[in-house]
């Protein structure tokens, strides 16, 4: 079965019955997202090694395109893992790819420091004021990030720090849901759209093994810019525009480079 034939029955028999509740009752749609990891679109982008479909940016624009259609709060939740499984897809470790890709494991972004949306929110990215200490094998994030889509149903966040000890860039890590002390609010933020679980998230501290770091300490401002900041624009923009959206990845690499410059 193509993935495109997955999606269409997922968005008829079970995104698009609930869709209206979602929005209304601003809750997050559980039973879609497992839907979605049942007919494989959320290990769409993951390598076929690791049992995923093995496909890029493009068929994950069309599928945040489609599914925006129908219901924004489950598209808003894919643009956002999508972006974090591409991080993940470079740097990830095995078994977390391999959930990934058996649609048991949903990721999500967590690298926003301030509630400012738009190219000012973009720029904020590359410069976060989140801090991680290490001793032994053990690393202490501490922090909160801002706009985090699926927080507190997110199985795995891509948070970002300054670095461990290099003199400049950032890092990444890959923080467990289930991390002690990571902290979400019993009432998300009002930001979002509804059902999308968009909140802030605390760490104060969290503590993580050393391997969860994606990538090398300082290396992760170019994941960001050359991966992260591609993928999210243009899964933004399918979102946001709601129609067949055309895929230039030239334009969000020149963007990506003018945000570095800025």
């Amino acid at each position: 079965m193509s993935y495109r034939t997955a999606l269409s029955e997922v968005l008829t028999g079970t995104v698009g019955p609930v869709a209206e509740a979602t929005a209304v009752q601003g809750r997050f749609p559980r039973g879609a997202v497992t839907a979605l990891g049942g007919a494989g679109l959320l290990g769409l982008t993951v390598s076929t090694e690791f049992g995923g479909g093995g496909r890029g940016l493009a068929e994950a624009v069309d599928v945040v395109a489609r599914t925006a259609r129908v219901c924004p709060a489950t598209a808003a939740v894919l643009r956002s893992h999508y972006a974090a499984v591409a991080v993940v897809e470079a740097h990830g470790g095995p078994w977390l790819r391999t959930e990934i890709a058996a649609g048991r494991h949903l990721a999500s972004l967590a690298l926003a420091e301030s509630e400012e949306e738009g190219a000012a929110a973009e720029v904020q990215l590359l410069a976060p004021r989140s801090v991680a200490t290490h001793s032994g094998g053990v690393v202490a994030l501490r922090g909160r990030k801002h706009q985090v889509l699926a927080a507190g149903e997110a199985d795995t966040y891509v948070w970002s720090s300054r670095p461990l000890a290099a003199p400049d860039g950032l890092t990444l890590w890959a923080v467990p849901a289930h991390a002690p002390d990571l902290f979400v609010p019993a009432r998300p933020a009002a930001t979002g759209p509804r059902g999308s679980a968009t909140s802030t998230v605390f760490a104060d501290p969290v503590l993580v093994p050393a391997e969860a770091m994606l990538g090398t300490d300082g290396a992760g401002l170019d994941l960001v810019l050359r991966t992260v900041l591609p993928w999210l624009l243009e899964l933004r923009a399918a979102a946001d525009t709601f129609r067949e959206p055309t895929l230039d990845p030239g334009s969000t690499r020149r963007r990506a480079d003018s945000l570095a410059a800025s």
